[in-house]
C-alpha cells in the first residue's frame, strides 16, 4: 500500500527548472533513499513534499503525518532538550502532557540521551543534537519520516552514530525517505533508491539495480565515491 504518491511534480525558481516531472511512490514500511549530485533537486523535492516549498504543478498524495529531520538540526537554542521534543506534541497535537513526556523519555533512552533532557543544544555535540532532532520528529508519531542529508553537518565519527539510529528505525519498519550522500549506507539500508540529476530521475529501483546500472551517468556518479 502506497503511503506517499508523487505524480508529475515540477518546480522552478525563476528560469531555473529544479524539478522536471518527478513521479514515485513510497509504500508503508519502505525505506527510500534519494541520491545524486549537489544541485540535482533532491532537497527541493523533499521541501515540496513537506510543504516548505510550493510545487508549480503535479500532485502529492499523502494522508498521514510526517516528521522532518534537517541537516542542521534546527533545535531551539533557548529550549531544553525535553522542551524541544515535547513542545509540538503538546501545543500542536494537544496531547496529554504526561503521556508526551513519557514518550519523550522513552525516545531519549532509545537515542542514548536519557541523561540529557535538561541540557540545552549548545551543551551537546553535533551527533547528540541530531539525535535530539530525530527524537523530536518521532515524538509526533509520524507515519513517515523524512531526512534531508542528516549527516552532512557532522564529522565522520558522529556520522556513524546517526546512521546507526536510522538503521535501527529501518529494522523497526519505520517508513522513511532519506536524502543522503552516504552511498554505502543507502545501499545497505534502503528498499529502493532514486538517483536524481538535473532535476529528473535518472535511475530508480532496488539498491542492486541502481548500483549495478549500465547508465553512464550513474556509473560516473558512483565512480567519484568509489575511486
Amino acid at each position: 500500500m502506497s503511503l506517499l504518491e508523487v505524480k508529475n511534480l515540477k518546480k522552478s525558481f525563476g528560469d531555473n527548472v529544479v524539478l522536471k516531472d518527478i513521479s514515485f511512490n513510497v509504500d508503508k514500511g519502505e525505506v527510500l533513499s534519494i541520491i545524486g549530485p549537489s544541485g540535482s533537486g533532491k532537497s527541493t523535492l523533499l521541501r515540496c513534499i513537506t510543504d516548505l516549498e510550493t510545487e508549480d504543478s503535479g500532485d502529492i498524495n499523502f494522508d498521514g503525518t510526517f516528521g522532518l529531520v534537517f541537516q542542521n538540526f534546527n533545535l531551539f537554542p533557548h529550549h531544553s532538550v525535553m522542551k524541544n521534543i515535547t513542545n509540538a506534541p503538546i501545543r500542536v497535537q494537544k496531547r496529554d502532557k504526561e503521556e508526551v513526556y513519557n514518550h519523550a523519555r522513552d525516545l531519549l533512552k532509545k537515542m542514548g540521551l536519557e541523561d540529557k533532557e535538561d541540557a540545552y543544544p549548545s551543551e551537546l555535540s553535533g551527533g547528540q543534537q541530531q539525535r535530539v532532532s530525530i527524537a523530536r520528529a518521532l515524538c509526533m508519531n509520524p507515519d513517515i519520516l523524512f531526512f534531508d542529508e542528516p549527516t552532512s553537518a557532522l564529522d565522520p565519527e558522529l556520522t556513524g552514530e546517526i546512521l546507526q539510529v536510522i538503521k535501527d528505525l529501518a529494522a523497526e519498519h519505520m517508513t522513511m525517505v532519506i536524502v543522503t550522500h552516504e552511498m554505502n549506507f543507502a545501499r545497505n539500508v534502503s528498499d529502493s533508491i532514486i538517483f536524481m540529476d538535473g532535476g529528473v530521475i535518472v535511475e530508480q529501483g532496488t539498491p542492486e539495480e541502481v548500483f549495478t546500472s549500465d547508465n553512464q551517468r550513474m556509473k560516473d556518479f558512483l565512480g567519484k565515491f568509489y575511486e
